[in-house]
C-alpha cells in the first residue's frame, strides 16, 4: 500500500512538471506560430468575403465568424491529461443544431507552422463551403 501511494505522488509529481513545462511553452507557440497564422487566415477569408475576428483571451486564440458566435475555431493548450497537448476546438452552427469538434494537435514545443496550418485549413473548409 505505501509503494502504491509513493508511486502516485511520484506520477502527480511528473504530470504537474510536463504541464508546467507545456505552459511555458505554449506562450511562446501562441506567439509565434498560432497567432500570426490565424491572423493570415483571417485576412484571406475577409479578402474572399468571410468575416471573421480574431480574439486572443489569455492562453488562447479563436477565430470567430462575425454572423454567429456560435462559429469558431479555437486553439488551446489542455492540461488535464497525463501529456498536455494543444487543443483544437471547431464549432459550427446549422440552424439550431451546433457541431462542435475537437481534435489534439501536439505538444506546444513540437508543433510546427505546417501542422497547425494544415487543422486550420480543415477547420475552415466548413465555414466556407456553400
Amino acid at each position: 500500500m505505501l509503494q502504491t501511494i509513493e508511486h502516485s505522488r511520484q506520477r502527480a509529481a511528473q504530470r504537474r512538471a510536463r504541464s508546467d513545462a507545456a505552459t511555458r511553452a505554449f506562450g511562446p507557440f501562441l506567439d509565434t506560430i498560432a497567432i500570426p497564422l490565424v491572423r493570415q487566415v483571417a485576412n484571406i477569408l475577409k479578402a474572399e468575403n468571410f468575416t471573421f475576428t480574431v480574439f486572443t483571451p489569455g492562453g488562447s486564440v479563436r477565430l470567430m465568424s462575425d454572423r454567429s458566435a456560435e462559429d469558431f475555431i479555437e486553439l488551446t493548450l489542455d492540461t488535464s491529461g497525463d501529456d498536455p497537448q494543444v487543443v483544437g476546438h471547431t464549432s459550427r452552427s446549422r440552424g439550431r443544431r451546433v457541431v462542435q469538434s475537437e481534435r489534439a494537435l501536439g505538444a506546444p514545443e513540437s508543433l510546427s507552422e505546417e501542422e497547425v496550418l494544415e487543422f486550420l485549413l480543415d477547420a475552415v473548409e466548413g465555414f466556407v463551403e456553400r
